[in-house]
């Protein structure tokens, strides 16, 4: 159930899943008078946030919630909150709400049960899910190997939120503790965008479709759910 678009180069692909985005942000408005956004942090959707937001879309009416976060405050290197609002909480956008993950708990366990009353009261379900992907395989915040992957991964879950603990070899820097967003939560998304940029990172997703083993390349317990469509964008 996996739909790919591939593309010639990044503009072309910026401006094809921005108009999608803006597309299905705009019909889960007119069918419920909201809708939900959920985004990933990283440089490759920047471009697609940027030029959402200067897209007159009713931004109020849009519910913008984290993927996954670092369990950083947004003043510290790495706030994927901090990422979000400097690229898409712009322009047409800067009045959109803004849901985070990162609370005043000390550590994303401690601070786990806070977060899912604060996702529980996202309306579902979602209308766009953007996620990315590593070069080892992982997506959101599923890291290989990392402490709490099994539950964040089981598709039957009940939990909106999960705190995990990446492995250092797994991550860029000291920020291995981290909060997610399940599986199950991820598969409540009507559209489920993969975006990926390079050959480096299209190599890594042709090795996830060859395999099974989710802890390995986490990124292929998106690919090969086989319960929602999910849609791989690609561009040189």
């Amino acid at each position: 159930m996996v739909e790919e678009k591939f593309f010639t180069d990044r503009e072309r692909l910026t401006l094809a899943l921005a108009d999608e985005c803006a597309a299905a942000l705009q019909a889960g408005i007119k069918a419920n008078g909201q809708a939900t956004f959920l985004v990933s942090g990283g440089s490759t959707p920047e471009p697609v946030y940027r030029a959402l937001s200067k897209r007159p879309l009713p931004w109020q009416q849009i519910n913008v919630a984290l993927v996954d976060e670092r369990w950083v405050e947004r003043d510290e290197a790495g706030s994927n909150h901090a990422f979000i609002a400097n690229s898409l909480l712009q322009n047409e956008a800067s009045e959109a709400p803004c849901l985070g993950m990162k609370n005043p708990a000390a550590t994303p366990l401690e601070g786990e049960a806070e977060c899912e009353r604060a996702y529980q009261e996202l309306p579902q379900p979602y209308d766009v899910c953007i996620l990315g992907m590593g070069n080892d395989g992982h997506t959101a915040s599923f890291f290989p190997y990392a402490e709490g992957l099994d539950e964040a991964l089981n598709p039957k879950s009940d939990k909106v939120c999960k705190a995990i603990t990446a492995k250092q070899s797994a991550v860029t820097g000291i920020h291995t503790e981290r909060m997610t967003l399940t599986l199950a939560a991820i598969l409540q998304a009507k559209e489920i965008k993969l975006l990926i940029t390079g050959e480096d990172k299209l190599k890594v997703y042709r090795q996830a479709l060859l395999g099974d083993d989710e802890q390995e390349m986490p990124v292929r317990s998106i690919l090969k759910q086989g319960l929602k469509p999910v849609t791989v964008y690609w561009a040189p």
